[in-house]
């Protein structure tokens, strides 16, 4: 006979023998689950089994449970931080195969260049930015001209020098020329000092020093396609001086003008005669006894210093705080002190003038020089004992090739 004995968990004894000698009583919590008997009556096989429940009725396995429970419990406890971290390790993850991805088509664009330049040989190459730096040049040509609109700033470059002065560029040297010259004071000097650029001005790295023939009066200087042009001491005459010659190549008197105080600007400083330049060409501005003591304005060729053309105004040069061309408009403006504005423009172009409104920050409350640099659009000026640049916004009617 087989017997199939379904035995639960936690069996802990089967006893081959004799019945009575084996039967547990249930009080000790064990029970029979099957047993068998042959003709005789004795037992063949006897299971016994801890009743259900028992196991966890037993003070020592409850114990037991309770202790892994809290083992349990307390690595739970440690694990619980980690998991931000993973979260983190994952996003990182996400990440990293983010941008190796981009690296990858970054890569391919990069390769793509790469053949394309290659199709082109350093001549080729050459050739075509100088098209396109004509293109540029032709564009920015039809941009030369505008009227006045506003004045931003200043920015300041250098504190340096007396309370007056002037410095200045080129409006004519290349794009890679910055030479900045720098003229302490309103008289008795003749020393120019050259620097190779802003930062060797900006950290006083002088590259030469010039000694002129001549003392200058007043501040209103102009460096013109190399060369210095300035009123020559206590005369009505202008100087043109080369800075690669070391000499001077003209100079001229300037007809029935004022000088060494008989009609300057508003801060005095000898400065009846103002060279100036601008998109047009050479100017000078002064003052005639013929005009009243108001603004002339005179073109004037800058190989020979010869008178051009005359233009009259009506504004005393006396009330005039400083001015500036552009594009062939005299802008005046009406006090070299705070709450100064640009007041007055006559056009050469039309002969007629306009009151206008364009106010400016004076920002070191005296200004002793201002001047139009028409390469780099700004003013530069002498405030106080510093040096500023300022922004013009220019309005400008563009002009193309399909227009007549």
């Amino acid at each position: 006979m087989r017997l199939q004995l379904s035995l639960y968990p936690g069996l802990l004894l089967t006893v081959f023998g004799l019945c009575p000698s084996m039967t547990i009583g249930p009080k000790e919590g064990w029970r029979v689950f099957n047993s068998a008997q042959d003709a005789d009556g004795r037992c063949i096989c006897t299971v016994v089994a801890p009743e259900q429940g028992l196991c966890s009725r037993d003070a020592k396995s409850r114990q037991l449970r309770q202790l892994l429970e809290k083992e349990m419990k307390e690595k739970m406890d440690e694990l619980k931080p980690l998991i931000p971290v993973l979260e983190q390790y994952k996003m990182d993850a996400a990440l990293i195969s983010q941008f190796k991805e981009e690296i990858r088509n970054l890569s391919l664009v990069l390769a793509g260049i790469q053949e394309e330049l290659g199709a082109y040989d350093y001549d080729e190459l050459y050739q075509r930015v100088l098209r396109l730096d004509s293109r540029l040049r032709s564009c920015m040509g039809k941009l030369t001209c505008g009227k006045l609109m506003k004045i931003t700033g200043p920015v300041t470059v250098k504190t340096s020098g007396t309370r007056f002065g002037a410095w200045m560029t080129d409006p004519l040297a290349a794009t890679r020329n910055n030479r900045i010259w720098y003229m302490d004071s309103y008289t008795s000097s003749k020393i120019v000092r050259e620097f190779k650029n802003v930062e060797d001005f900006v950290s006083g790295v002088v590259s030469r020093t010039y000694s002129l023939p001549f003392k200058w009066e007043g501040t209103n200087h102009l460096v013109y396609n190399g060369s210095l042009y300035y009123n020559k001491y206590q005369s009505n005459i202008i100087v043109k001086y080369s800075f690669d010659t070391g000499s001077v190549l003209a100079q001229r008197a300037l007809e029935f003008a004022g000088f060494h105080n008989m009609y300057p600007y508003t801060w005095g400083g000898y400065s009846d005669i103002d060279v100036m330049a601008d998109e047009l060409g050479m100017w000078v501005v002064y003052a005639t006894n013929q005009n009243a003591g108001n603004v002339v304005i005179s073109q004037i060729d800058p190989d020979t210093l010869q008178v051009l053309k005359t233009w009259n105004t009506e504004y005393s040069k006396r009330n005039a705080g400083e001015s500036f061309m552009i594009c062939g408009t005299l802008y005046i403006t009406n006090s070299h002190l705070s709450g100064a504005k640009v007041y007055y423009a006559y056009s050469t172009k039309t002969s007629t003038y306009e009151y206008i409104d364009i106010p400016f920050h004076n920002q070191y409350f005296h200004i002793s020089m201002l001047e139009y640099n028409a390469r780099e659009r700004a003013l530069y000026a002498w405030n106080n004992g510093h040096q500023v640049v300022f922004n013009v916004t220019l309005f400008h009617v563009i002009t193309t090739e399909d227009d007549s």
